[in-house]
């Protein structure tokens, strides 16, 4: 065997991946082709950005991507593992340990406060309540609100609350977070703080991101750009 071969890295699977995906609705009078053939793949620790027109697909592929729907034809894998033939409760299982969700609406509980909210998720997976506060604590206080824990979302500005929701998205140490616009309804100062926090979290704890926006400026940040467009992702 030559040297060359011997010394060659082996692959690398990637976090996540979906392998020739399709997605059709019925509307009921005809059939939707929302997404016809789309493959990606995540390595660890990568940022991809997702563009492209409105109702093209996007948050479809990221229900997708993060095992929330399941595609009509086509896998995905996350972590080497194909979800898309698990029941129920094993999506729910694979969903709360490997991934984490950013919404445009950040989808926080209103009667829990911001400590709370970040919680929930480590409740689902049954950790210790103890270790869960230390990390929400310690969460909450490296997005800036460290002052703001006991409070509610409604005393909370929007900006505030979508830092809550990237907290909310890291508690159980996902290998991906998937964002879809999450700073919609931000200012554009608000929007690059929780910008700035969601790269620097996703950097400094080596997560991989998948983020859709219309924003170019927060789409050519990523390592990589993709576009969807008839169904079908290719570089931006």
């Amino acid at each position: 065997m030559s040297e060359a071969v011997r010394n060659e890295a082996p692959a690398v699977s990637p976090v996540l991946e979906a392998r020739h995906v399709a997605k059709d609705y019925f509307d009921g009078t005809r059939v939707l082709h929302v997404l016809r053939d789309v493959s990606i793949g995540v390595k660890a620790g990568e940022i991809i950005s997702v563009v492209g027109a409105s109702g093209v697909g996007k948050s479809t592929l990221l229900h997708l991507l993060g095992a929330l729907d399941r595609p009509t034809s086509g896998e995905v894998a996350i972590k080497g593992r194909d979800v898309s033939s698990l029941t129920d409760r094993e999506l729910a299982a694979v969903r709360a340990s490997s991934v984490g969700f950013i919404f445009q609406f950040h989808h926080l509980l209103a009667e829990f406060s911001a400590l709370e909210n970040v919680i929930v998720p480590g409740l689902i997976m049954r950790h210790p309540m103890d270790q869960l506060q230390s990390q929400a604590s310690a969460l909450l206080e490296s997005v800036g609100l460290g002052d703001r824990m006991a409070h509610r979302p409604a005393k909370l500005s929007g900006g505030e609350q979508q830092r809550v929701a990237l907290a909310r998205a890291l508690i159980n140490n996902p290998d991906v977070i998937l964002a879809d616009e999450p700073t919609g309804n931000l200012d554009v100062a608000t929007a690059e703080v929780v910008i700035d926090l969601l790269w620097n979290n996703t950097r400094s704890k080596g997560k991989s991101l998948v983020i859709v926006t219309h924003e170019p400026d927060i789409a050519a940040r990523a390592d990589r750009c993709l576009r969807l467009r008839d169904g079908v992702l290719a570089p931006a």
